[in-house]
């Protein structure tokens, strides 16, 4: 058997079903990989190496027990739980510090808050528990999951493991830096934004945020334009889909199973128009367009149509985005005397929500909602739409907040202070993000290109797709149609 971290997620699930593998096994495995790297890369935060062991060796107990009880020698099912085993059945996996874990601390990426062990699991890690995972810790996230960045006051910034020196994006940038390390076969996110689709960009990873309502965030609360869905971080289009499985096991089919099957030819839109260019005008860099470029060309060879689409957005749609997208911090329950503790652009955007009028929220709610419709209307003369993943390559850690640091995390008195720039730069970085969660549709991003023309000697770029409500399947299918 390969190196059990290069395997592709859905593999190690057959490994583990089969008997090839013990949970045991592969959780030690990983465990000594986040040993040997985390103290370079910043992904986890706490790790629970000993629960972690523990729930490994129940998960081989019960492997043992259904076995005994078949009477077969193994217990061999690699595509459903007919033989007792849930789906993910002994899978490593991380949840990132904004999601509740039973006895385990959920930080939130902030040095304001008591840092307490949850009571209970949060959704995401009820959902994946229920379907066999073993959880390893919890992994880095900026405060309150506010940035395109992981950097926060509590534990060394998330870092990109095809170059240490640069970030590996936010909110969910310790699990998709563990996942394109090999330090998890997979990872659950979270995407209010962008927090699943821009890490992944960063990282080179399939990243896939699913439309509103497909599967629980966990984190509706103080989420009053509905931005919020959980989704997952992979390497390929199928082991996503595995992870989907687990995630929404409503549907009627899976989505491993049918992720194999081609799409049918495609019209899709290519755009570079954006909803905060009227605020803040950008321009893509050259490997933004590089890797549009040679998505289209993948699309075009795979048999699909590719057409320029112009697309109008309402200028007003960065105030009201930013009203809603704060909403929720301005409501947190914070001890005054643990302000100073937040970081600055937290702070500034904290008191923001805090001086606004209910009506003002309301306006900015009615003005999305409306956004939504006119974009979804839009958006319709074509199957899937077409953009850059980000109009940048990934950033320097430090970056964003104007400061460039080691591996410790700023002193409070210490932290860089220019929270409007700060936010511009991020909204620069990835202007095609956070309209997705408006319009609450699926979208994925593909690694499609290397800034050195291979990942061995560059930084990984992408594309985003964008499609219809429901098209979560059809959005794999056509990233593993383009050999991802």
């Amino acid at each position: 058997m390969a190196d059990i971290h290069d395997l592709p997620a859905v593999q190690l699930r057959d490994a583990l079903r089969a008997g090839e593998l013990s949970a045991r096994e592969a959780t030690a495995h990983f465990l000594a990989r986040i040993a040997e790297q985390n103290p370079l890369l910043g992904a986890f935060v706490t790790v629970t190496a000993d629960q972690a062991m523990a729930d490994a060796a129940a998960a081989d107990a019960r492997f043992v027990q259904l076995r005994k009880d078949s009477g077969n020698d193994s217990a061999r099912d690699s595509g459903g739980s007919a033989d007792g085993l849930p789906l993910l059945h002994g899978m490593p996996v991380a949840f990132k510090d904004l999601t509740d874990v039973a006895g385990v601390v959920t930080t939130h990426g902030s040095a304001a808050l008591d840092h307490k062990r949850a009571p209970a699991d949060g959704a995401l890690a009820s959902a994946l528990k229920a379907a066999g995972v073993v959880s390893l810790g919890k992994t880095q996230v900026p405060e309150f999951g506010l940035t395109a960045y992981s950097e926060n006051r509590i534990a060394p910034p998330s870092r990109n493991p095809h170059a240490p020196s640069r970030s590996s994006g936010g909110s969910s940038g310790g699990s998709a830096a563990a996942v394109a390390a090999g330090l998890l076969p997979f990872a659950p996110g979270t995407d209010g934004g962008g927090s699943v689709r821009i890490p992944a960009a960063a990282c080179g990873l399939v990243g896939l945020k699913p439309g509103r309502g497909v599967v629980p965030s966990g984190e509706s609360s103080g989420d009053p334009a509905r931005l919020v869905v959980g989704g997952p971080l992979a390497r390929s289009a199928a082991d996503s889909a595995l992870l989907m499985d687990a995630l929404a096991p409503s549907r009627d089919s899976s989505y491993l199973d049918a992720v194999a099957h081609e799409p049918r030819p495609l019209r899709i839109g290519l755009t570079l128009d954006s909803p905060w260019f009227a605020t803040f005008p950008f321009t893509p860099e050259p490997e933004a367009l590089a890797a549009l470029q040679a998505g289209t060309e993948m699309l075009e060879h795979a048999g699909h149509a590719v057409s320029e689409a112009a697309i109008r957005y309402d200028n007003r749609y960065a105030d009201a985005f930013t009203t809603a997208w704060t909403a929720a911090v301005g409501t947190a329950r914070i001890s005054p005397h643990r302000e100073a503790l937040l970081a600055p652009l937290t702070r500034t955007f904290r008191r923001r929500a805090q001086q606004r009028s209910a009506a003002k929220l309301n306006e900015s709610l009615a003005l999305l909602r409306q956004f939504e419709r006119d974009t979804i209307t839009q958006y319709g003369g074509w199957d899937l739409m077409l953009m850059p993943s980000l109009a940048q390559t990934p950033r320097p850690v430090g970056w964003f907040t104007g400061a460039t640091h080691g591996d410790e995390p700023w002193p409070a008195a210490e932290w860089p202070g220019d929270a409007d720039g700060d936010y511009r730069r991020q909204c620069e970085f990835a202007p095609w993000s956070s309209m997705v969660n408006v319009c609450g549709l699926p979208a994925i991003t593909i690694p499609v290109h290397w800034t050195g023309g291979q990942p061995a000697h560059g930084l990984p770029m992408g594309i985003q797709l964008v499609g219809p409500a429901g098209s979560e399947l059809l959005l794999l299918q056509v990233a593993a149609q383009l050999g991802f």
